[in-house]
């Protein structure tokens, strides 16, 4: 298995923060990771395309980082079956589907990433989240060295979260996925950008307007270092929103099925007069609030900082704390916003 010493992480993290990592190990089956049970018993950070991933330290854990590959197909009179490795890019896999054919994963073209992080996560975008369609997911368990099959409901998905982050948090690594798409397929519309699209419009089509709309809004990674959306969209009860609603009558809002009620992250920062903001080389991106950026040479911590302060700025106007969307990785692990000094 190939492994790395003291190395670099600066191309490995979409915000482009420089830190080092005393060993990078790279495995590519099930028998390169029960090669791993010593490391996976200290601090260790899975990392697979850095986009969903802030390094706020000089140096990170030991970092191990998947390479399986591959991709199939199996097809039956009523769905699509599609198992894909961990170590696939998130993106190439949704052009795989839809060129073929397979319809459903359009809305979420785009999102960075590899395929092993997007269960973790549950990724959505435009009204649709991963959850939807995944059938299963390869687990190799730490503790058991071995791995094994875990159903839909076994992942207990919700909004940006599953039991990847929560019970199973550092246990064991998603080595694939497997998810169905039925041949009866219907295009999901009702999200803004894609709504003015005819209904019998195609998957490619509402693909091409999903990566045009995001090219519009989010920088681009390679040109402006950043890891797109920072905060995810708050959830509030619906009294919360009614006395908001009140106070800012253009709020936009999704109502949901338990009766809680969506808001954008985005407008709260925008409306908070963060737009374009700077700090220490990071800044609010004058585009799209939602997203941080790596302007001028920013350390990773100088990143965390300017979060610390917009979620501040959001809860003295709005009384709402947002909760970050990405993963900040100290030498020791993973933290939270106020963590560290």
């Amino acid at each position: 298995m190939k492994s790395l010493q003291q190395f670099s992480l600066q191309k490995n993290n979409s915000f482009a923060v420089d830190t080092v990592t005393p060993v990078i190990y790279y495995p590519k089956n099930d028998q390169d990771l029960q090669l791993l049970a010593t490391v996976t018993s200290g601090c260790f950070y899975i990392l697979g395309e850095g986009s969903n991933t802030l390094f706020v330290e000089d140096f990170t854990p030991v970092i191990i980082k998947p390479e399986f590959l591959g991709i199939h197909v199996k097809e039956t009179n009523d769905y699509y079956q599609v198992n894909a490795a961990c170590g696939e890019n998130w993106h190439d896999l949704v052009c795989f589907c839809i060129n073929k054919g397979i319809n459903g994963l359009e809305n979420l073209a785009l999102i960075p990433g590899s395929v092993g992080a997007a269960p973790v996560q549950n990724i959505g975008a435009y009204g649709v989240e991963i959850a939807d369609f995944i059938e299963s997911v390869t687990w190799f368990d730490f503790a058991e060295n071995k791995s094994q099959h875990l159903f839909k409901a076994q992942c207990q998905f919700g909004y940006r979260n599953s039991i990847f982050k929560q019970q199973l948090k550092n246990k064991g690594i998603i080595t694939d996925i497997t998810l169905r798409f039925p041949k009866n397929w219907q295009p999901k519309l009702n999200y803004q950008g894609l709504k003015d699209l005819p209904e019998n419009t195609s998957a490619k089509a509402i693909m091409n307007a999903v990566i045009a709309i995001r090219n519009s809004k989010l920088p681009d990674p390679k040109v402006i270092p950043n890891a797109g959306s920072f905060f995810k969209n708050p959830l509030v009860s619906a009294a919360q929103f009614l006395s908001l609603k009140n106070n800012h009558p253009t709020i936009p809002y999704y109502r949901q099925s338990n009766g809680s009620v969506k808001l954008a992250a985005g407008w709260l920062i925008e409306k908070s007069a963060l737009k374009g903001y700077q700090m220490s080389g990071a800044a609010v991106h004058d585009k799209q609030a939602l997203v941080l950026t790596n302007l001028d040479s920013a350390s990773g911590l100088d990143i965390k900082n300017l979060a610390i302060y917009v979620q501040k700025t959001v809860f003295d106007l709005f009384a709402i704390c947002l909760q970050p969307e990405v993963r900040m990785i100290a030498e020791q692990g993973e933290v939270t916003l106020g963590a560290i000094n």
